[in-house]
């Protein structure tokens, strides 16, 4: 037993024998306001919009406040473009990287940690360095460390203890450590045949979009594509789909063989047991609200130039002969205020941009119709005091329980994890659940109480922690009805053919040095158009990358 894990344990046990019974727990809502959302597709269905009460101005407007909005808002001001305007439904930006906090203690509502990125995310590494993430020393760059993710990094609770790393080795039989074998072997091979990048959208072919080799993919499952391989192994197979569903909101029946390779081989590869692994593989970066920490410091300089208009809906975008108009209902107010601009950045998910942009354009609502969501949930247990342990591997910051009873269950991040402080103290735990494979998920999850998803979690816990009832003291559920956009077949091939003209005009030097990149961006004359969706799927390399060329686009 290690000594982390001993003290831990030791200290649970002791508190546990000395303190009174906990007291009722407590179940809550946070984060995002689906009735704020229903409202708008309400509004937006009755017929004709209230008419503005006020006309506002500005050079551009970034409709929508995630992580492409965001990066929008940045690019313009390296540009030199300082009057627009960010319009964002909840009361902070950030979409599903957001920050929360339970009972005083930081958590993320959402995603959790960055990858060190490679040299494929140039944009994504400089604002890394702007932050002060990382520095070049002696030639080399080098991250700070208080942000790099602390050892141990995972564990996997799998036959009645833990163990170190999420791939099953304890106890399993030669045939699945052969199958393991056999699957790197096979991302090596898929690697060799065309590269998979981060972000993808970066690397596309000005003329075919999405490479041959990599269109072939895209046109099956992932299962299906496991089952020609001959890797039927029960394991590995588990393993795998919680990959699927952990980057993309569904499991390996859903998600195209590109996005199952896509995991692998544009980041760490897969190494079976006894493989060896490169000293200068990658780390990840985290913190204690997560994403959300990344999130808030480009919010920041927005706040405080009065650029960030938050609590407010986009309900119309329409490109007029001399510009772009921007119907918005301001929640605060309760009013509708027109904006007028020259220009619009529309980074708002590709189902809400093609209800309120008029006249879209027909890669918009071919988008539309193509792209399917998967909703989660995400449940933030605070505890009064460490939980007590089942053998194995010592407390880490990503803990996973093999095959979850929980639909779509994922396991918890710790958020106390980067503490530099050893002495046990209250923590957070993030239950995260992916339910793209749920039937009725959505709707589950617009009628069913925070103590129905805070239970389950609970539950799902308990094999692993016992105690975790007793020690939990609140418990919030932050529900997303549209997460991200999975990567079902045939979507990669169709996505990648939209928008790879060059951006129109010179290629800028940005105010910290940086040069503009030409970058495939969807545009009409006046409307640029960044998100996620736009790559096939979420994370933060795709959408800041496509935020940040979003930002630079001319039109």
């Amino acid at each position: 037993m290690q000594r982390r894990h001993f003290l831990g344990s030791a200290a649970a046990a002791l508190l546990a024998g000395c303190q009174p019974p906990p007291p009722a727990l407590e179940f809550a809502f946070a984060g995002i306001d689906l009735e704020r959302g229903h409202a708008l597709r309400d509004l937006l269905a009755q017929g004709p919009l209230p008419a503005p009460t006020l006309v506002r101005r500005a050079q551009v407007i970034i409709a929508g406040g995630g992580v492409a909005g965001l990066a929008a808002a940045r690019s313009l001001r390296l540009a030199g473009v300082h009057d627009f305007a960010l319009l964002e439904l909840e009361d902070t930006p950030g979409g599903n990287s957001r920050a929360g906090a339970v009972n005083g203690v930081a958590c993320p509502l959402g995603a959790h940690y960055l990858p060190v990125p490679g040299d494929h995310a140039p944009e994504v590494q400089d604002l890394l360095e702007e932050l002060g993430l990382r520095q070049r020393v002696a030639g080399r760059w080098q991250y700070d460390e208080r942000h790099l993710c602390h050892s141990p990094q995972e564990r996997l609770y799998f036959e009645r203890e833990w163990q170190e790393g999420l791939l099953p080795v304890q106890g399993v039989g030669e045939a699945t450590l052969e199958q393991y074998r056999r699957f790197s072997q096979a991302v090596a091979a898929a690697s060799r045949a065309a590269r998979f990048t981060m972000p993808q959208f970066a690397a596309l072919d000005a003329k075919t979009g999405l490479a041959p080799a990599h269109q072939a993919l895209d046109a099956m499952t992932f299962e299906a594509w496991l089952q020609r391989q001959g890797l039927d192994d029960a394991h590995l197979r588990w393993y795998l789909d919680y990959c699927c569903r952990d980057d993309y909101g569904a499991g390996m029946a859903r998600v195209s063989a590109w996005a199952g390779l896509h995991y692998f081989a544009s980041r760490h590869g897969f190494h079976a047991p006894g493989e060896a692994v490169a000293e200068d593989r990658e780390g990840v970066l985290t913190w204690p609200e997560g994403n959300g920490w990344l999130t808030q410091q480009l919010a920041a300089p927005l706040k405080a130039q009065g650029q960030l208009q938050t609590g407010t809906s986009v309900l119309r975008i329409a490109e007029t002969r001399r510009g772009v108009e921007v119907d918005a209902f301001n929640h605060h107010s309760g009013n509708v205020e027109r904006w007028q601009a020259p220009r619009c950045i529309v980074a708002l998910p590709v189902f809400v941009a093609a209800r309120v942009v008029q006249n879209p354009p027909a890669f918009l609502a071919q988008a539309a119709q193509r792209l399917q969501w998967a909703p989660w949930a995400v449940t933030n247990i605070h505890l009064n005091a460490p939980l007590a342990d089942r053998p194995g591997a010592a407390p880490a910051w990503d803990n996973v329980i093999y095959g979850d009873s929980n639909p779509g269950g994922l396991g918890y991040v710790d958020a106390s994890h980067q503490k530099l402080d050893p002495r046990p103290g209250p923590t957070v735990l993030t239950y995260y659940q992916a339910l793209g494979d749920v039937a009725d998920a959505r709707q589950q999850l617009a009628t069913q109480g925070a103590e129905h998803w805070g239970r389950a979690a609970l539950a799902a816990l308990a094999g692993p922690h016992p105690d975790v009832v007793q020690r939990a003291t609140r418990v919030q559920v932050t529900r997303y009805g549209h997460a991200m956009s999975i990567p079902v077949p045939g979507v990669q091939t169709f996505l990648s053919q939209i928008g790879l003209q060059a951006p129109p005009g010179k290629r800028k030097l940005l105010l910290n040095g940086e040069h503009q990149r030409a970058l495939p961006t969807p545009a009409t004359a006046r409307l640029a158009f960044a998100h996620s969706d736009w790559s096939g799927y979420s994370v933060f390399e795709e959408a800041f990358t496509r935020g940040h060329a979003a930002g630079l686009w001319q039109g």
